[in-house]
């Protein structure tokens, strides 16, 4: 979602206020990490233009962010996790409830909606490669090499166990993207035996990282113009 911060911002309470009523995370079943049904609600600046560009300032973001944590603890009684300059994602999940505090709402999970990590940060990619292996070892050995400050991945089971996926968030998508990844993945996975049956774009991308991959290699990588987050907003403006 995409908008000037009054309207956003009401959007964001409207999702989250329905997936709070209507969802119920003990009846999820899943193997990505979660830490409830509203599990992250990361806000992003964008440029006067619409644009997704490396290094904008950070403060509005930071300034929704707040809001939204303060509300949801108090009106949904969500407990919420901020995370960005201060701290990475993985970081929550991995010391929410344990070592780390809620910042707003409860000091425990929510009986039905667990908790939320509301976050402030630059652009992000969520690419996935899938494997033509049911090696879970392979996926996180493979996971676990291309792990680093640009890139986080985990190797998970996926198709009811038959296949293997190496999830990965690109955090620095500008610098690293997905040809980079898949050129990583396929050279580590021939060396298992293996190789990549099929690539996911998760939602949608900034168009600069889009463009920065040879046009050639577009469907190899699952990357397509009109999947950018440009795209999108000059349809609807």
């Amino acid at each position: 979602m995409a908008g000037d911060d009054a309207g956003l911002e009401e959007a964001v309470r409207t999702v989250a206020r329905q997936a709070v009523t209507l969802l119920d995370i003990r009846e999820h079943q899943g193997v990505h990490p979660r830490l409830g049904v509203l599990d992250v609600v990361p806000f992003v600046p964008l440029d006067p233009r619409g644009r997704m560009v490396p290094d904008l300032p950070l403060a509005p973001a930071r300034s929704a962010r707040g809001r939204f944590a303060r509300w949801a603890g108090e009106e949904l009684r969500l407990p919420c996790f901020c995370y960005g300059p201060e701290r990475s994602l993985p970081d929550v999940r991995r010391t929410a409830f344990v070592s780390l505090a809620p910042d707003t709402g409860p000091m425990t999970p929510h009986p039905t909606a667990g908790a939320c990590a509301v976050g402030a940060r630059g652009p992000l990619v969520a690419y996935n490669l899938w494997l033509g292996t049911d090696e879970l070892a392979v996926a996180r050995r493979i996971a676990r090499q291309l792990r680093g400050p640009r890139v986080r991945a985990l190797g998970l089971p996926v198709g009811g166990g038959t296949q293997t996926q190496v999830s990965c968030n690109l955090v620095d998508p500008f610098v690293t993207g997905p040809a980079a990844v898949y050129d990583d993945v396929a050279r580590m996975a021939a060396t298992a035996g293996t190789d990549i049956v099929r690539t996911e774009l998760v939602g949608l991308a900034p168009e600069a990282v889009v463009r920065a991959a040879p046009r050639h290699r577009w469907t190899e990588l699952d990357l397509d113009e009109d999947r950018t987050v440009e795209a999108r907003l000059a349809r609807i403006m």
